[in-house]
């Protein structure tokens, strides 16, 4: 889940301070077990198996990195620099060696990728790849100006939702099954142009929000169906720059250029009868309910509508942030990424909600100001040295790992034991995916004959 400007290649790094030069993007994996970070000087990847401790698992130098997307837990990390934004780089990190590259007509914008599909986002076209062995499967052509790459692809392989902007105008979106290369439905979901999708784990639930970012709506899927509508705020309008479902699904939290997170719960109120009508709350609910028929529609609508279940408030506001929902040592937290180089890591109560309180914060890149130069605030360190985070140079000099058995297909070379959750078997696409091996991982090998078609072309 990419920061909701992270993407634009060279334009987008106009106006920044400093810090946020450096800068350039901060992507959390498929399941949140890792966080990608993009700067001026390379790109880093993060394990989040734990709160205390932030593990820096690999660095990179390749400069200017707007774009970088880890496959969950594996070795495959795919990157796109402003130093050539049309070109999309595909890398096994552990062995220090490229799979395979594409070049695209125009600047990428965004990549998103699962078990199944790889895709690319520019501004007026949408590639679908294979991912295993990267042929390109389908090109839409001449979609709607989305100028900022938003769109959003399921992590369940076995539908392969993919969610993008039907409209420029308004806040229409298009749900197109890239398994199955055809368009699913079109859901009219806001009256302004959208801002943020996600899908949930399951690939039931779509979240999204507008340019406004007073409301943020969840949909069923395939259905397009409208679930749930939680208000966000009235006063003001906002940049929601990033949205993301807890796990379980029970869960959305919404981030944005305010200094405010929002969590919402997905729960059907009311619904229970019995001991709820007993409750104040249980009892203006049907009031308000009952009322609602007989009051005009923007009106009824406002007083549906849900407010957050839990907020965090982060010490700025102003600043390019991405967050995300996960489960920590077997508690729920939530982590926010900022354009400043720091990781924060709240608790969430799934019982009571309110306030978040902070966890431990850790400094990602540069010094923290408060404690002067040369020194880290206290729980900010980065574990890990030059020799814990390998250059690609001293990566590939590192013995090649035993072969992975015949029977454990897919993209985790250690099971995850190491990098991240233990991937099931089952959930693996069939298929001779294995990252250990080059004889058997497609992208080499396809990279290496030269076939394939489509307007997007190797280098």
């Amino acid at each position: 889940m990419e920061s909701g400007e992270g993407a634009g290649g060279p334009a987008a790094l106009a106006g920044r301070t400093d810090r946020e030069l450096q800068f350039g993007c901060a992507s959390f994996n498929q399941d949140s077990t890792s966080l990608a970070l993009g700067t001026e000087t390379g790109y880093k990847l993060f394990s989040l198996t734990m709160v205390e401790k932030l593990d820096c698992i690999h660095e990179s130098e390749t400069p200017d990195v707007y774009i970088v997307e880890r496959l969950f837990s594996s070795s495959l990390v795919v990157v796109v620099s402003t130093t050539m934004p049309q070109r999309m780089n595909i890398y096994h990190f552990k062995k220090g060696t490229e799979i395979c590259n594409y070049s695209y007509p125009n600047n990428i914008l965004a990549v998103k990728l699962n078990r199944q599909r790889l895709v690319v986002c520019l501004e007026e076209s949408i590639y679908i790849h294979n991912i295993k062995d990267m042929k390109l499967l389908k090109t839409l052509l001449n979609t709607p100006s989305n100028p900022s790459g938003l769109c959003a692809l399921s992590i369940n392989h076995s539908n392969s939702y993919l969610a993008y902007p039907g409209s420029a105008t308004i806040g229409e979106i298009i749900v197109y099954d890239a398994n199955n290369l055809n368009t699913v439905t079109m859901i009219p979901a806001h009256d302004s142009p959208l801002a943020a999708l996600t899908f949930n784990a399951s690939a039931t639930k779509l979240a999204s929000a507008s340019e406004r970012g007073t409301v943020i709506r969840v949909f069923s899927i395939p259905e397009g169906l409208r679930l749930f509508e939680f208000r966000r705020g009235m006063k003001r309008y906002v940049n929601i720059s990033s949205l993301s479902f807890s796990p379980d699904g029970q869960f959305l939290c919404a981030s944005s250029n305010t200094e405010t997170v929002h969590i919402f719960k997905l729960e059907q109120l009311g619904l229970s009868g019995g001991d709820e009508a007993a409750t104040w709350t249980a009892y203006m609910g049907k009031m308000f309910s009952a009322a609602s028929s007989y009051l005009p529609a923007q009106v009824s609508g406002m007083m549906s509508q849900d407010r957050a279940f839990a907020t965090v408030h982060l010490v700025t506001s102003g600043q390019r942030n991405v967050c995300t929902l996960a489960m920590i040592q077997k508690l729920p937290r939530v982590l926010v990424a900022t354009a400043d180089g720091q990781l924060f890591i709240y608790n969430v109560d799934p019982l009571d909600g309110g306030e978040c309180m902070l966890a431990h914060k850790h400094r990602l890149f540069g010094i923290d100001e408060d404690q002067g130069e040369g020194t880290e605030s206290e729980g900010s360190e980065v574990t890990g040295t030059a020799q814990a985070c390998p250059s690609y140079a001293a990566t590939a000099a590192l013995p090649a790992s035993g072969p992975v058995t015949a029977t454990l297909t897919g993209y985790s070379e250690d099971g995850g034991a190491k990098k991240g959750e233990v991937i099931p078997e089952h959930e693996f696409a069939a298929g001779p995916v294995c990252l250990d091996d080059e004889n058997e991982f497609p992208p080499i090998n396809w990279c290496r004959d030269g076939t394939g078609g489509g307007q997007a072309r190797r280098s």
